[in-house]
């Protein structure tokens, strides 16, 4: 028979699962508080991010527990990522249906565990409510960069290089065999994208050096497309990619192949959570010595230029279209 988590009480269900996660940050008070406090360290500014993940919009209500609670904390990883911050602490909030029993719990919380472990963060508080559905997950995330130094989408400037991380549109593949589709796959192109959707890799080594370096930097969650946009539109520039050079997966490179899934699809598709950088031409060697040090595939895809547009370019100079540019909400 299913337990229902409410059963436990909001206090007994903190102390059980959560409070170990406080470990020995004194500002947590062993979440026996409502509230934490946080000393910035001297010469460090802040960095605040909130992210919300919700069943059925986000990841699919089977997914394994201990992966959401990864995919709800790296989410929110990538964001510190792409500012040049190193991780401190989080905040979760849990909105619980009455389907969550122990078992789920205690697999969230052992996924929370090793993350924490693996980032080198610490929950310090959040809350926890009951709801008819969908489960709703939300963190904030606070890390520390030096006074001065946060990494904006809005710093671009004109022919800067434009640089991708990793690979493009494994995630949008991964949705689509969580799904139950694209079953004649291949059985490791199938695994890996589905890996890739359920558990994003944040480049967070990468991103913490980039001060410097780069003059703009984001994650992509909404899709590569949708996310040059933001920086293009908050940069004041346009931004010129060239399709060939997006950097592409086996399994992606298979799935075009067999038009199981377009070019513009993966590019729009979403949850990459891949960092793209803005970095003069000058500045080409030192980022490239930067990916190798901290063994980050990194891609030259495009360009910085007048304008506010964000430009596909196709192999033969043609101007590629896209019906949708990436993930919207609303």
């Amino acid at each position: 028979m299913t337990h229902d988590a409410k059963r436990l009480g909001e206090f007994e269900l903190i102390a059980k699962y959560f409070a170990p996660l406080a470990g020995k940050e004194a500002g947590a008070f062993g979440l026996k508080d409502d509230a934490a406090y946080l000393r910035p360290t001297a010469g460090k500014d802040l960095v605040l991010t909130t992210d919300a993940i919700v069943a059925g919009v986000h990841f699919l209500p089977g997914d394994p527990a201990n992966e959401i609670a990864q995919k709800a904390l790296r989410v929110n990883i990538s964001d510190l990522a792409a500012k040049g911050a190193t991780p401190r602490v989080y905040l979760l909030t849990l909105a619980l249906p009455p389907a969550i029993d122990e078992p789920w719990l205690k697999s969230f919380a052992a996924g929370l565990k090793r993350d924490q472990a693996h980032f080198g963060v610490t929950l310090v508080g959040g809350d926890t409510v009951a709801t008819p559905g969908p489960l709703t997950i939300s963190v904030t995330a606070i890390g520390e960069v030096p006074q001065g130094h946060m990494l904006t989408r809005a710093g671009a400037q004109l022919e800067d290089d434009i640089w991708v991380s990793g690979t493009i549109g494994d995630a949008a593949l991964g949705l689509r065999v969580g799904q139950g589709e694209l079953v004649d796959f291949d059985d490791k192109h199938r695994a890996t994208v589905l890996a890739r959707y359920r558990v994003p890799e944040p480049r967070l080594k990468f991103g913490m050096l980039l001060h410097g370096i780069a003059h703009a930097c984001l994650d992509v969650s909404d899709g590569l497309i949708a996310d040059l946009g933001h920086m293009s539109e908050q940069s004041g520039l346009g931004v010129i990619v060239e399709a060939g050079a997006v950097p592409l997966s086996a399994a992606a490179r298979a799935a075009t192949a067999a038009k199981r899934m377009s070019l513009s699809e993966l590019l729009t598709g979403g949850d990459d959570y891949e960092l793209v950088v803005a970095a003069p031409v000058s500045r080409r060697k030192r980022i490239m010595a930067l990916a190798e040090r901290t063994k980050t595939k990194l891609s030259r895809i495009g360009r910085t230029t007048k304008g506010r547009e964000v430009l596909v370019m196709g192999a033969g100079g043609e101007r590629l279209n896209f019906e949708r540019r990436g993930f919207t909400h609303f």
